[in-house]
């Protein structure tokens, strides 16, 4: 039975001890689930013992005072009762909420009951924040004195707002499009999501909600922000009420509440708050520079900079190459590349790959595929009929261009694909890393100049620097290279939690192999004859072909 189905109250699923992709799979078949534990009726996890649920509260600042079980309780879930009280939150083990699946109806949670406790008000009950208080924060975070930890939002229990609708309110909700179909599948692999949607000013503020879990180091909330996000630019109408917004798969209370306010006010409280906060400036400042994460912004911050000038004069041989390259060329590498440019850069990699060998073909991925008007770097992929001309072919190349004077600066270049004699990385059962990341295929991180410029005007070259990614895949699975490189990050996970769940395989762009039977390789691009792909593009249509996947053009991947 579908977990939709059934009447669960509102859980927020702890992460702790769950796998990669444990995780998003759980938290999609759970109806009521909601990222924010203050909103939460039962507190959902792999948790045995008291003292450790009562730690796991508390590392969210959910403070309780214990209610004493009963041993009545633990036998026959007379428990239930507190859930219509608010303030009374439980923990209970995961298996109730399996169980509770198999056996299609919602059990009592009395023999699961780890742990109950009645919520304790805040020390401090801080009010809306005011310009004073935004400014005595601000003067806190000069100090420098906050732990790597630090979070932009005052603590405070927050309420899902409780809407009152009018007669004229619930006709409209009645009035509500059908939702698509393909908006009650899991995987956004399975949805179109163009680059336009009618709700894109709700959605960028959501990517900016994003980005402040990331820089929060809220890995949960930063996928639960994604998925949101890539539900809501699928959704083909325009968002009219909250209860709209509910409908939408990953879109709980949370996301109701939020739409909300951005209705009312055009913006999030949260986004604006930690816009003004100096030290979230900061952390942004850095977190855009190219080789700098959430982390390493942070710990930038600790060691005292806070500008660009602080890292070049008091940190510049504490930091990678990469790193100094990107703030070296920082105001370059933030414009972005018109299309037109991005096509003129890939003209002159295919043309010198063919002097190399003739028979190369390309294909340009990342967000100019998916349409964009610009672009943050350009990625190409370059592969070949011949498999002995992409083996250990990346190095040479990138030098070629080193001595045409189109590449500046050689960042990173891999051969792993080659190493392995381009074969799929290996499946190693599950729970253990295949690979670094999600790619494994030969690849070259560059800088780019255009070497041609008029030099009766200017002695100096004022062509700007670009990033440039050039990946090169084998033949027989440049179709997996493609997908692999031009969905939007959603798309991309969605597709490999689909293969695993659906499908029992495991993708990566350098090929698909089965997860059992000793991880084999699963050859998705040739025809039913055994001959491959004659180009790049259908094998990109065989690879969702024989995924069982409806194809999905370029410009219906933009899932943010």
């Amino acid at each position: 039975m579908m977990a939709a189905h059934l009447d669960f109250p509102t859980i927020f699923l702890l992460p702790a001890h769950f796998g990669v992709d444990e995780l998003p799979e759980l938290e999609s078949q759970i109806p009521t689930l909601t990222y924010d534990i203050h909103e939460a009726k039962v507190i959902l996890g792999k948790v045995a013992k008291k003292p450790r649920a009562v730690l796991e509260l508390r590392s969210r600042k959910l403070f309780t005072d214990e209610i004493q079980l009963m041993s009545h309780d633990q036998a026959d879930g007379t428990g239930e009762a507190e859930l219509v009280d608010d303030s009374v939150v439980q923990v209970v083990r995961l298996d109730w909420f399996t169980d509770s699946l198999s056996k299609a109806q919602v059990l009592p949670m009395g023999p699961y009951l780890v742990y109950r406790g009645r919520k304790r008000a805040p020390v401090s009950r801080t009010p809306a924040s005011s310009a004073q208080d935004i400014l005595k924060r601000a003067r806190a975070d000069n100090t420098g004195d906050h732990p790597a930890s630090w979070h932009p939002r005052p603590i405070r229990v927050k309420r899902p707002h409780l809407s009152q609708e009018s007669t004229s309110e619930h006709a409209r909700e009645m009035a509500l499009p059908p939702l698509p179909d393909y908006l009650h599948t899991a995987y956004s692999c399975q949805r179109p999501t163009p680059s336009s949607t009618p709700n894109g000013a709700f959605v960028e503020q959501l990517k900016k909600m994003r980005t402040i879990r990331t820089l929060e180091g809220d890995e949960v909330g930063v996928r639960a922000y994604s998925t949101s996000i890539a539900a809501v630019a699928a959704y083909p109408y325009l968002l009219s009420s909250p209860s709209e917004v509910a409908r939408l798969p990953g879109c709980g209370p949370k996301i109701e509440e939020l739409y909300k306010q951005w209705e009312e006010n055009g913006y999030l409280a949260d986004v604006q708050e930690a816009a003004s906060l100096p030290k979230m400036q900061v952390l942004l400042l850095f977190y855009d520079i190219w080789g700098v994460g959430a982390k390493t912004a942070h710990e930038f911050y600790s060691r005292g900079w806070r500008d660009l000038d602080d890292i070049v004069e008091n940190g510049w041989n504490q930091i990678s190459r990469v790193q100094q390259i990107g703030v070296k060329y920082y105001e370059e590498l933030q414009e972005k590349v018109p299309r037109a440019e991005v096509e003129a850069i890939a003209s002159i990699i295919l043309e010198h790959a063919n002097k190399r060998k003739k028979g190369f073909q390309m294909v340009i991925v990342g967000g100019y595929r998916r349409g964009k008007a610009s672009s943050g770097d350009v990625d190409v992929i370059l592969s070949h009929p011949d498999i002995s001309a992409t083996e250990f072919f990346i190095s040479e190349f990138v030098r070629s261009l080193e001595k045409a004077h189109y590449v500046s600066h050689t960042l990173i270049t891999s051969d792993a694909n080659s190493e392995r004699g381009q074969v799929p990385t290996s499946w190693k059962g599950e729970g253990r890393k295949a690979g670094t990341g999600f790619d494994t295929l030969d690849k070259a991180m560059v800088v780019w100049q255009d070497p041609n410029w008029d030099k009766t005007k200017t002695q100096k070259n004022p062509n700007p620097h670009r990033r440039v990614d050039i990946i090169i895949s084998p033949w027989r699975t440049a179709g997996c290279a493609v997908v692999g490189w031009t969905g939007g990050t959603t798309f991309e996970r969605d597709l490999r939690r689909y293969c695993k769940k659906v499908k029992g395989l495991k993708f990566d762009s350098s090929g698909v192999r089965r997860r059992g039977d000793g991880g084999g390789w699963v050859d998705l691009e040739s025809d039913a004859d055994g001959h491959p792909a004659p180009d790049m593009l259908t094998a990109e249509r065989r690879v969702f072909e024989n995924l069982g996947l409806e194809w999905r053009p370029p410009e219906e991947r933009c899932t943010g």
